[in-house]
Order: structure tokens, then C-alpha cells, then sequence
């Protein structure tokens, strides 16, 4: 902070000095500072020793008292950035011995939780309802923009965080907390910030690789610091499955999560303002199912079984699969649910009709003569859609999933969750954006941690999607168009264990905190940071 002396005095200021002067005039006995009275104090002064005495000297000019003054403020040091912040000048707020929270008494039902957290992680009291006292925090329902969006004003010695949503308010505390653990303080002003994206992502192969429900939850609030708000769990794939089940028991792993851990997890998701997003992919990627059922397996016409891929000429593997998609949907209430549909290995056959003849028999009888393998695949992921559906569920697939060129095609409402142009019948991006349909980022290039980094991936650096990748970057390194960017609902970094045993829980965490911290930035505000990279980086070591 910086002192001043301010101009001439006028008005009120006048005053001031003058009753000022007036009793220093006063204190001095009404000398114009002559020598004390021989008894100290409360007498009065010597009288002069001749008449001719020269007059006493005119008082000194009155000095004004310092007064405070403060610079502009600047936006506060978060992760991700907030996206506008109006300077003041201004002490700004920093938590105290008299600081507390509050919420506005008609809100106190769906903020209290909010209120409660902030409390707790700044180390002062949660008063409730009462009236907000000065230096207190503040928080309400109310204002226009999204149900993520907020306010956060900083006036008078105390924070106000408002947002029409209690997502927008919860968000608003992370910018508080954040920047109070990064500079101890956070600057005067009013912060105006809400997402560029609505879906931001981490996704978790836990089928492949154990992780425990501790870590699960560690990921969660780590995820809530940044804004994030999904989290999806990949929990059935040729390795494992991971989520204990009553409909098939027999199909489950020795280490799994139990449905009282899941139970944890998505209540401690939602209470943070993050949805869970479970996968069971199919028809590929079910070995773990098949090793219960191998009746279920796909065969070739020279007796090949490919690893993880169902038969789905036969009506029992769809039945085992719905039997699953309906007790899961069960467990997972939230709004989303990922249908998978990747890597089918009939159709990455040179000739698939010829190679499952099978496969081409159950094509024809559906579609008519025209009707091939890659219809049956397209009719499978709309059945298990149509599981789902009646849940009230958005739906999504991998893109290499849909396929062009068929007499039937994937359901308009599916979400296209696009993570590669190198799979057999994987289209650009435009080719499903063009058709109208909504997409999810996960592009390998940039997002995908693959264990082990086999196939030629690459551990991902946060440097790199900090300084390079967009939401609008869905396949390799260039971007779409940007009249496309309303179709792009956000993004996703995922974690895959191909091989499971390359790192431990905890390196996993590690490796990927830089990568999903540049994520949530990007995905928040796909601009151009303000912060170079090493800035960014020592930034996120003082934020969390």
C-alpha cells in the first residue's frame, strides 16, 4: 500500500485540522509553544518579564494526517482464471479473527453445504444466517447467466459471491480459497466469470487397473478445485470388471469397488457439483463378461476369437449387457451415461461378411439385402440406447462407433465423444459435426495418459495442452473451424491402463496433475493464457 499527502484542505478535512490545531493550541496553554508553567501542568504560563516582550511566533502551518491510499487492483492469481475482473481500489479481503460466512436466510437449505466448506478451508466461523457483518463472506442465489456462472464482489472490507445456481456460488469459493492460499489475500473488485464449456472432464480406466475408492475421492476434489464437473469411470473391459454386481456376480473381479464405495463416491461427486459418468463399453472390450459366459464369444469363420468381442448375433449377449445397463443405471443417477462402442474387431476385418459370415447372416435378416456387418454393430448401440433412455440420460459413444454409408444409422441424440482418427472407419471430426451432432473432446494427441505408453502414445505435458490444444482441437494438432464451437460441449482427460503395472496410484497422480490442471484452464477459458507456463505451474503449487 502506498501513503500520500493529499492537497488543500477543504470542507469536512478543514474542519478536521482546525479542531486539531485548536487542541494542540490548547495542550499547550494557549502559548504559541512559550515554555511550560513552572508547576508542570494544569498552571499557567509565566507572564512576559517586560511589557515590550516581543510577540510569541505565528503557529506552523498544519500538517495533514496520512491517508491511506491504494492502488488499481488486479485480477486474482486462480486456476483456471477467472474470465473478467472489474478493478477498484481498495484493501481487498483476507480471512480474520472476526471474519465469518453466512448465507442469505431463503438460501441456507442448498448453500449451507457451500458454506460449511469455505469455513472449514479458511479456518473461520460459519455463522449461518445471520446478518453479514463487516469483513464477513457472504453467499446468495440470484443474478442471470448459467447455473455455473457467479459474481464475486469485493467492496467495503467484505466478499459477496452470488450466481443463479448453486454450481455458479460453489465455483465462486474455489476463486476464493484459491487465491487466499495463493497471495493470503484476494484483491478489491468484482469478478464476473462463468465457463466457456459445460462439460470438463477426467475419465479413469478402472477396469484395466485397480484403483481404490481413497483415490477415486482424492481425484474428485482435486477435480472440484478446478472447476471440473465430470468424472468418468471406464469400469468393464477385457482386464476386469471392477463394480460389484447382483444381476452377475460371476463377471466381477476379485478387486473391485463395492457398491457402498460407489455409493460414496457419487454422493461425494454431486456434493462438489460433479457428475459421474459410468462406461460399459460394448460390444468390444466385454472379456472380463466373456470369461464367465465364453458361449458369448465371437468366433471367425477359421475359428478366431478375438479377445473382449461379444457375438452380437446372438440374442444372449445383448440380454447379458441390458441385464447390466439396467442395474447400473440404478447406481448412477446422474445425467450421463457412456455407451462405449469403440474398437468392435469384426469390423476392423479386411472383409467383415466374410470373415464372421455369422455376423452378415444377422445383418441381412434385419436390414434386407443391403444390410451389413457394420449395421448390425450401429442397430446394437441403438438398442442399448434405447436401455438407457427412458433413464432421462444424455448418451454418448466413441466416434469410432458411428459409421457412414450404412442402410441404418446411429440415434440423433447420441453424443459423439471423439478420441481418434487412427481406428478403422474413424472419420475426421467434420464429418460429425457437419451432420449436426454434438461432440466431447478426448483427443489422443493431447488428453489421453496411456500407462505403460504403449503404441507409440506419450505421457501428455500440461505445457502442451496449456500452450497448444483447444476444445476446438478434436483430432491431431489442427483445429476446426470455430463456427463449430457451439457443437463441441467440452472435453475429457483420460487415463488409460493398457498396462496396468506401469505405475503405481500414487504416480499415476502425479503424472497427471500438470496435464488435468491445463486441462480445467483451457476447457474454463479457451483463449490464450495470460501466464506463461512457468508462471502457470508455480501457480498451481501455490493454489492447492
Amino acid at each position: 500500500m502506498r501513503y500520500s499527502i493529499r492537497g488543500p484542505l477543504r470542507g469536512p478535512a478543514l474542519l478536521a485540522a482546525t479542531l486539531a490545531l485548536a487542541t494542540v493550541t490548547a495542550c499547550s496553554g494557549g502559548s504559541g509553544g512559550g515554555p511550560p508553567s513552572a508547576s508542570g501542568t494544569g498552571g499557567t504560563a509565566a507572564a512576559p518579564t517586560t511589557a515590550s516582550a516581543a510577540p510569541p511566533p505565528p503557529p506552523p502551518s498544519p500538517t495533514p494526517t496520512p491517508t491511506r491510499s491504494y492502488p488499481l487492483s488486479t485480477a486474482p492469481l486462480t486456476i483456471p482464471a477467472v474470465a473478467s475482473h472489474r478493478a477498484a481500489r481498495g484493501p481487498g479481503w483476507k480471512p480474520g479473527p472476526d471474519t465469518g460466512v453466512v448465507v442469505a436466510a431463503k438460501d441456507e437449505a442448498a448453500l449451507a453445504d457451500e458454506a460449511r466448506l469455505l469455513a472449514g478451508e479458511l479456518r473461520i466461523p460459519y455463522r449461518g444466517t445471520a446478518a453479514a457483518r463487516p469483513g464477513d463472506v457472504s453467499l446468495a442465489l440470484g443474478g442471470q447467466g448459467g447455473a455455473e456462472s457467479y459474481t464475486l464482489a469485493v467492496q467495503g472490507g467484505g466478499v459477496r459471491i452470488t450466481g443463479p445456481g448453486e454450481a455458479g456460488v460453489f465455483y465462486g469459493t474455489r476463486t476464493l480459497k484459491q487465491s487466499v492460499r495463493a497471495t493470503g489475500a484476494i484483491p478489491e473488485g468484482v469478478i464476473d466469470d462463468a465457463p466457456a464449456k459445460p462439460r470438463r472432464g477426467l475419465m479413469v480406466d478402472i477396469a484395466r487397473k485397480y484403483f481404490d475408492a481413497a483415490w477415486i475421492e482424492a481425484r474428485v476434489r482435486e477435480m472440484a478445485d478446478l472447476k471440473l464437473n465430470e468424472l468418468g469411470l471406464h469400469f468393464s473391459d477385457d482386464q476386469g470388471f471392477r463394480i460389484a454386481s447382483d444381476s452377475h456376480p460371476e463377471i466381477v473381479s476379485a478387486q473391485h469397488l463395492s457398491k457402498a464405495e460407489v455409493r460414496r463416491i457419487v454422493d461425494l461427486a454431486a456434493s462438489l457439483h460433479i457428475a459421474v459418468v459410468p462406461e460399459i463399453d460394448s460390444p468390444g472390450h466385454l472379456g472380463a463378461v466373456i470369461a464367465a459366459h465364453p458361449d458369448l464369444q465371437l468366433v471367425s469363420a477359421t475359428g478366431r476369437a478375438p479377445r473382449g468381442a461379444v457375438d452380437i448375433s446372438k440374442p444372449a449377449s445383448a440380454k447379458l449387457v441390458d441385464e447390466l445397463l439396467r442395474e447400473y443405471t440404478g447406481l448412477f443417477p446422474g445425467a450421463y451415461w457412456h455407451l462405449g462402442a469403440d474398437e468392435y474387431v469384426a469390423l476392423m476385418a479386411k472383409n467383415p461378411e466374410a470373415t464372421y459370415p455369422q455376423l452378415a447372416r444377422a445383418a441381412t435378416a434385419a436390414y434386407g439385402a443391403s444390410g451389413r456387418v457394420q449395421d448390425l454393430a450401429t442397430g446394437w448401440l441403438n438398442a442399448r440406447a434405447a436401455v438407457v433412455r427412458p433413464t432421462g440420460k444424455a448418451l454418448r459413444a466413441w466416434n469410432d462407433g458411428f459409421f457412414a454409408g450404412g442402410v441404418t444409422s446411429a440415434d440423433k441424440d447420441l453424443q459423439v465423444a471423439y478420441w481418434t482418427g487412427k481406428e478403422i472407419g474413424a472419420r475426421p471430426p467434420l464429418a460429425y459435426l457437419s451432420a449436426g451432432r454434438k461432440v466431447l473432446n478426448y483427443n489422443d494427441e493431447y488428453l489421453y495418459y496411456v500407462l505403460g505408453q504403449p503404441n507409440d502414445f506419450t505421457y501428455p505435458t500440461g505445457r502442451r495442452i496449456y500452450e497448444q490444444w483447444t476444445p476446438l482441437v478434436l483430432r491431431g494438432t489442427a483445429p476446426v473451424p470455430a463456427r463449430y464451437d457451439p457443437q463441441i460441449l467440452g472435453g475429457s482427460f483420460a487415463v488409460w491402463c493398457d498396462l496396468a503395472n506401469a505405475q503405481t496410484q500414487a504416480q499415476v497422480a502425479d503424472g497427471i496433475r500438470m496435464p488435468l490442471t491445463a486441462t480445467a484452464q483451457k476447457l474454463w477459458d479457451s483463449r490464450k493464457p495470460t501466464l506463461t507456463w512457468d508462471r502457470f505451474r508455480t501457480l498451481a503449487g501455490q493454489v492447492r
